[in-house]
């Protein structure tokens, strides 16, 4: 059991799966940051927009 996970932390072609997913993570957290920030500011300004028509 003790060689397995030795050999488990010695082999290096998983890390660019785990490389990517990290990446992707960090992207999708600055997405859904960006698109709630965007979606109340954009909420704001349409509700604006159309209280001043009428």
């Amino acid at each position: 059991m003790k060689q397995f996970f030795h050999q488990l932390c010695r082999d290096e072609e998983g890390q660019d799966i785990a490389e990517y997913a990290v990446m992707l993570a960090v992207i999708l957290v600055l997405v859904v940051g960006t698109v709630r920030l965007i979606g109340g500011n954009a909420n704001n300004a349409f509700s604006s927009v159309a209280s001043s028509l009428n």
